[in-house]
């Protein structure tokens, strides 16, 4: 079979895999915000709001949770933007400022500037905060930090916190570590849980306030129709971009995995048009370097040799050499231990290609310095892998009391 013949039937096995979509005879998902404004809406009446979203947060039928709860007539005071801004363009990283929205005349506050704590004037009148943003199921995304931020200011407030749940895109089954030291805590990092966590916004929310003390008033608005097994295109739901390197639902998947490697000297593709889905360094031998991870038989993905050359960020123009991820069967894919055996594999090639000058960073993206340490000591990736299930297995316990759905 030629090349593109293959490449042809993986994606087609890909979607296959993933169930390319909700059977006919199931009921539609019903979002957290859809049971909200079918349900819930006459708790509100009366109450001063406050919305965190971004352009996520819409109904199943796309319609944005800003327009859909104002044009209820409940009062909504201001609305609240994680990292990326309100609407999602501005780059990783990137400060962003409060401002005033033009279609709604809404103060927006950003929570990713200065103080990521909403604070008592951005506060002001609100009575009940929403939550509504998709996340994409890794511990390092900001947007569950934003999360319990927002929660600790509303316990100190006084203020309710209702949380509009949405599917983790990567599943709820699948759990992998390593489980964060809490010596390595940080915005991409708070709490003490599994890289992949398998648990929903509204899970997550409960396992925060209650087993890491926030203590919030806090109300999580169930979906409908969602059960652990799915990914994301057996939600039936259009997937919005989270974040300008999260275009699509298959990259939630390998960002879990080679999002894992840039601290490390590897590059991972951001700046081209698929992000996270390259793997390798400069003047790595490709060929070698994708046989051996075929090889090492990472499920549920395919490996191909490949060159590339962002065209924006910090590496824009130079040329890196390595490997091309396809997923070919989402549901059976281990990011983070492919993660580990890209890095083994990269170190085991070429030794310099594995650049951790950075050690902060590095062990800030894994929650935990032993990664590190490991690779540098020459741990193959099942030992490092299996460094990690006890705290793997003492997390799927303590998540097992605050999961909401079969």
């Amino acid at each position: 079979m030629r090349r593109r013949e293959f490449l042809g039937s993986v994606a087609a096995a890909s979607l296959a895999a993933a169930g390319g979509g909700r059977a006919l005879s199931q009921a539609p998902l019903a979002l957290g915000g859809d049971v909200l404004l079918r349900d819930h809406l006459g708790e509100l009446a009366g109450r001063g709001i406050g919305i965190i979203t971004n352009q996520t947060g819409v109904t199943a039928k796309g319609v944005s949770i800003v327009d859909a709860v104002r044009s209820s007539g409940l009062r909504v005071h201001a609305l609240f933007a994680p990292e990326h801004g309100l609407r999602g363009d501005r780059a990783a990283g990137a400060f962003v400022e409060s401002y005033e929205d033009a279609a709604t005349g809404l103060p927006v506050y950003s929570l990713y500037g200065p103080d990521r704590h909403p604070g008592p004037a951005m506060l002001a009148g609100i009575d009940v905060l929403l939550f509504d943003i998709q996340d994409v199921g890794a511990r390092t995304y900001t947007f569950i930090s934003t999360m319990a931020y927002a929660m600790q200011s509303a316990a100190a407030h006084g203020i309710e916190f209702w949380v509009l749940d949405r599917p983790n895109p990567v599943g709820g089954t699948a759990v992998e570590g390593p489980v964060l030291d809490p010596k390595f805590s940080s915005f991409i990092g708070l709490y003490p849980i599994a890289m992949r966590h398998g648990m929903t916004v509204g899970e997550l929310a409960r396992l925060f306030n209650q087993h890491f003390g926030i203590g919030a008033k806090l109300r999580v608005i169930p979906m409908q129709g969602w059960d652990r097994s799915m990914i994301w295109p057996q939600t039936g739901l259009r997937w919005i971009r989270t974040s300008p390197n999260i275009p699509t639902w298959q990259t939630t998947f390998v960002y879990l995995c080679t999002g894992l490697i840039d601290s490390a000297g590897l590059n991972n593709g951001v700046g081209t048009a698929d992000p996270f889905f390259f793997a390798g360094a400069r003047d790595l031998d490709a060929r070698t370097f994708a046989e051996r991870l075929t090889t090492a038989g990472a499920p549920g993905v395919v490996f191909d040799a490949a060159t590339w050359s962002p065209s924006e960020g910090a590496n824009a123009g130079r040329p890196f050499s390595g490997a091309r991820l396809w997923l070919s069967q989402p549901s059976h894919f281990t990011p983070v231990r492919t993660a580990v055996e890209i890095a083994v594999t990269a170190r085991d090639i070429r030794p310099d290609a594995i650049d951790v000058r950075s050690v902060r960073s590095v062990d800030i993206d894994w929650g935990t310095d032993s990664v590190r340490r490991q690779l540098l000591d020459g741990w193959s990736a099942n030992e490092i892998v299996s460094s990690w299930q006890q705290g793997v297995t003492d997390f799927l316990a303590l998540r097992r009391r605050f999961l909401l759905y079969t």
